[in-house]
This record gives C-alpha cells, sequence and structure tokens, in this order.
C-alpha cells in the first residue's frame, strides 16, 4: 500500500494535468517516430518515457517507489538495442523488469482486491 498520504478520501496525484500531457505527447510523437526509425530505438523511446514519468512523480510517490525510479530505473541502459551485445543489454533490461516486479508486489501487498 502508498505510504504517501490520500487527500479527501482519495488516491494522491502524482502526474498533473500538464505533466500527464507531455508523457502522451512524448509517447504519441515516439509513436510515430518509430515508424520511420529503425526498431532497435523502440526500446530506447520506451525507457525514456518510462524515466521522464519517474522523474515527474518521484516528489510525490511513495518512498518505495520513489527508490525505485531513482534508483534501479535510472541505471538501465540508456541506449538503442545495440548491435554487439545484444545479450548483456536484454540481460540488464531482465533485471530491471525483475527490480520492478519486486517493487510491484511489495506496493500492492495488502491492499483491497491484491492477490495473496
Amino acid at each position: 500500500m502508498s505510504d504517501v498520504p490520500n487527500v479527501a478520501g482519495r488516491a494522491p496525484l502524482v502526474l498533473d494535468e500538464d505533466e500527464a500531457l507531455e508523457l502522451l505527447a512524448y509517447l504519441v510523437t515516439a509513436a510515430r517516430t518509430q515508424v520511420d526509425e529503425a526498431a532497435e530505438y523502440g526500446p530506447l523511446r520506451l525507457l525514456t518515457a518510462a524515466r521522464r514519468l519517474g522523474a515527474a512523480i518521484a516528489p510525490r510517490a511513495s518512498a518505495s517507489t520513489a527508490q525505485f525510479v531513482t534508483g534501479p530505473l535510472v541505471a538501465a541502459p540508456d541506449l538503442a538495442v545495440p548491435r554487439d551485445g545484444r545479450d548483456e543489454y536484454a540481460a540488464r533490461l531482465d533485471e530491471l523488469c525483475r527490480a520492478l516486479g519486486t517493487h510491484l508486489t511489495g506496493h500492492f501487498a495488502g491492499q483491497p482486491g491484491a492477490a495473496p
């Protein structure tokens, strides 16, 4: 469960409308750009969006979420899928996915409707 206090019984917002629109614009334009780019840039674009989201939510997120977005997410490879070293690149992304899974399991544990 989030350790950020609720406001008036509602879950706290971690993005305001301007921040959400900025991320939305990035995702939509990245999708269009990807049509003409090499497929290797797809993961780079997605990680860039994830980092932007992480940076936007960190100041208003729970301590554990802020720790994830300023730690493992920032440490993820910041480049397109390399021609050489693809296995190592994929392994680093696998590590990031495991770290996210661990965070999500802890975050949602004990919340109403969470799987046991």
